[in-house]
């Protein structure tokens, strides 16, 4: 093969030698199809580029450390349960307990006066040792207990409440606590409702059919979910064509109608609680004795034996005794102007001389004395002479004056505006 070679005219051979080297050169020193095909990727010389520099993973300070999920466990007190005998049932040692109770005076408070139903979570870690306790308070409060370097530390967490506005109306067709149900109101609401006019209507006798009501109260919103009611801010009733409005002061946080004139009087219409007394709509109720209808001076009120009797008012009582007519009796002086008397007692609660406050139980309805059934007998005087408690005009407590009754006037107009308004969007559905 070399002598062929050799025996070729010297260019053909020069020719040889340099196509064989541009095929070496091709072979092994240029860059193969794909390298081609990316030099798009390539950086190009001479040309500068941003370079990103994570400063954390620079700073040697930088001590976070990540946070632990925890395995948690829930367990309701049961009845006649410590806080010793819980931790034993759940696995925890008496020496834990004691660590959680000696590290702060509010977990020691919380942990020793728990109460059968209460729920308790724990929250353990990979270890399976204790890191916190919570305990539920209410819906937008839940008490913490966090494990710490100096042992447990505790916390309220609370969440942020919200307040709107809600309506509720109703027309009394057989009595006014089926009605307030009817319309949504809560048992605690309609106790505040009675409360707030219960010094102008006797909610025992004074409610009749066609009688109604209009309510605007506040509802309390955590995360956009009602949580709750909050307090009535207006409301009108309408009793026997009379209508009352009574709208609530934030400042003082007491209720006045609206031009100013506190609700609350210096006596309750009733001594009884609305609930407890039958008949509500029978105003022509017969003595239970003479069988006739107000023969009587007085308003007899039957409930059952045993219902709390209140003072209607501030006072002392000037007698607290039996007779075989009255019975047992409580009789109580509120000034020189003013004397009531509640009869046929099965039990007085009170002692002659004794002061006692409006809405204090003075004792308890029985049938005592000259009647047929049980009932109490309540009486009602003015200067000696016996008014109808139900209608009589009651002095007032101290009603607003001067700019906080300005003040109140304007928005007492505002909530009417509103109680209106929400009423006629109710009536638009």
């Amino acid at each position: 093969m070399l002598s062929i070679f050799a025996r070729l005219p010297w260019i053909h051979r020069a020719l040889i030698a340099f196509f064989s080297a541009v095929i070496v050169i091709a072979l092994f020193f240029l860059p193969d199809a794909n390298e081609l095909r990316n030099t798009e990727n390539q950086l190009e010389v001479g040309r500068h580029y941003p370079l990103t520099i994570n400063m954390e993973a620079l700073d040697i300070t930088n001590t976070a450390v990540p946070v632990a999920v925890l395995r948690w466990e829930k367990h309701t007190v049961k009845s006649g349960e410590s806080a010793a005998l819980l931790f034993k049932r759940i696995g925890l040692s008496p020496r834990l307990l004691h660590q959680l109770v000696t590290s702060d005076k509010e977990i020691e408070k919380q942990l020793t006066r728990l109460r059968p139903g209460d729920v308790l979570s724990f929250g353990f870690d990979e270890n399976s040792d204790l890191i916190q306790i919570t305990r539920k308070i209410s819906a937008f409060e839940t008490y913490k207990i966090t494990r710490s370097d100096s042992g447990f530390s505790s916390s309220i967490d609370k969440k942020e409440v919200n307040y709107q506005y809600n309506y509720a109306e109703a027309s009394i067709t057989s009595n006014f606590w089926n009605a307030a149900v009817g319309a949504g109101l809560t048992a605690n609401q309609i106790m505040e409702l009675a409360g707030i006019f219960g010094w102008d209507i006797d909610f025992a006798l004074d409610i009749r059919s066609n009688d109604s009501f209009r309510v605007l109260y506040q509802e309390k919103v955590v995360e956009g979910e009602v949580i709750g009611r909050g307090r009535i801010i207006a409301a009108m009733f309408t009793n026997q064509g009379d209508t009352f409005k009574a709208i609530y002061d934030d400042k003082s946080g007491n209720y006045y109608d609206q031009d100013g004139r506190a609700m609350k009087k210096a006596f309750l219409r009733s001594p009884v609680d609305f609930r407890r007394v039958t008949s509500n709509f029978n105003p022509n109720r017969r003595h239970p004795v003479t069988g006739k209808v107000r023969a009587h001076r007085g308003t007899d009120y039957a409930a059952p034996v045993g219902t709390p009797i209140w003072a209607a008012g501030d006072g002392i009582v000037t007698k607290s005794s039996y007779n075989q007519f009255n019975g047992n009796y409580v009789f109580i002086k509120h000034s020189n102007t003013y004397i009531t008397k509640y009869l046929h007692l099965k039990r007085r609660s009170v002692k002659q001389g004794q002061r006692v406050k409006q809405g204090q139980t003075i004792g308890t309805l029985g049938g005592t004395g000259r009647v047929t059934g049980p009932h109490l007998h309540y009486e009602f005087l003015v200067n000696g002479v016996h008014k109808n408690p139900r209608t009589v005009k009651l002095p007032q407590s101290k009603s607003l004056t001067g700019k906080a009754k300005q003040t109140f006037i304007a928005n007492a107009k505002i909530r009417l505006d509103n109680l209106e308004r929400y009423g006629q969007l109710l009536a638009t559905r």
